[in-house]
């Protein structure tokens, strides 16, 4: 049997608890049991998976499940998950095993799943940001504005999701990283040359991803004759930051251009007044965000310059977000049935 990579979070669920709040990406398999009890979501029994030990997700959630002291109600699970759903079936492009919600549900003996797209589900846990516990990368210091507040990372893929206030909230996802990949400076067209070569279309998360980064790092290696001597993001990351090879290094800071370039026109064609840079890869590279040309490249959009000044950027920890969302979604739909 395969164990989970993190302890419990918090204390061991008892059998009241029925929902599974779980967050599914191309690499990790983050689950909890959720208590909803007076309106407030709360999270225990938290586990964290590595999706490639498994033969699939109902694999993952009969462990989970298995694991619960006690005997309780056959239970139900929102799992934020990268991917759209199509009719019963989850297209995506970077989890290890293909994904039925009924097949799913059977084999993992639950009697209700929902899916949720993984970043979509972070945008509904936006409220539960405290930007004073977050990193600022950009825009000014002050509070954050009410209006739509957008939600975009890299990770093993490139995620977006934009949430709009209101009584009920609304939340929009996207697929902004299969949208075309915009580059602007000449060696970041260069490389864009060279992807192009290898697919016909190549969009944000080609670049923008943990197989991205690798990307570009193979493409500058391409463009200068050399032999690319590093075959992962950590690897590249780590050369970068320690100054052992200058294309890990070009590498990297082309991955933070591009991105600062990407997140700032998600904040104009949305209306963005705050943005939140998740995923699992810009936790890694604060430092290098930071000491970066981010702030230039975000705002750099002609006569709306100074609009995207105005936005605050914040960098927050990806952690139990996506728990946390799918599992405020999933009541809000409870909610609005119940009402409805």
């Amino acid at each position: 049997m395969h164990g989970p990579t993190d302890a419990a979070a918090r204390d061991t669920p008892g059998p009241g608890n029925t929902l599974i709040a779980a967050d599914v990406g191309g690499t990790h398999a983050r689950l909890a049991w959720v208590d909803a009890r007076g309106g407030e979501v709360l999270l225990h029994g938290y586990r964290r998976y590595a999706c490639a030990e498994f033969p699939s997700l109902a694999a993952i959630l009969s462990e989970f499940i298995a694991e619960r002291e006690g005997a309780g109600p056959t239970p139900e699970a929102s799992i934020a998950i990268a991917g759209m759903l199509v009719g019963d079936v989850l297209v995506h492009a970077n989890l290890p095993w293909p994904v039925s919600v009924s097949a799913t549900a059977a084999e993992a003996g639950l009697a209700k799943l929902r899916l949720i797209n993984d970043f979509e589900a972070m945008a509904w846990a936006i409220p539960s940001i405290d930007v004073r516990q977050a990193r600022r990368i950009c825009g000014p210091e002050i509070a954050v504005q009410p209006g739509p507040a957008l939600m975009i990372g890299p990770g093993t893929g490139f995620g977006a999701a934009l949430r709009v206030p209101g009584n009920p909230p609304v939340v929009v996802a996207t697929e902004a990283g299969h949208a075309g990949l915009s580059v602007r400076e000449p060696r970041e067209i260069e490389v864009l040359a060279v992807l192009m070569a290898r697919w016909t279309h190549v969009g944000n998360e080609r670049l923008l991803s943990g197989p991205g980064l690798v990307n570009a790092y193979e493409a500058l290696c391409e463009i200068e004759g050399r032999c690319p001597s590093l075959a992962s993001p950590a690897a590249i990351s780590h050369a970068a930051e320690q100054g052992n090879d200058p294309l890990a290094a070009e590498a990297l800071s082309m991955f933070c251009n591009v991105l600062a370039s990407v997140a700032g026109d998600l904040a104009l064609t949305f209306g963005a007044t705050s943005v939140y840079l998740a995923g699992g890869i810009p936790a890694q590279i604060a430092d290098y965000l930071l000491r970066g040309d981010f702030a230039h490249r975000f705002s750099d959009k002609g006569v709306m310059r100074e609009v995207l000044a105005r936005v605050p950027v914040y960098l927050v920890e990806h952690g139990q977000l996506g728990l946390q969302g799918a599992a405020t979604w999933y009541q809000q739909q409870r909610s609005l049935a119940a009402s409805g």
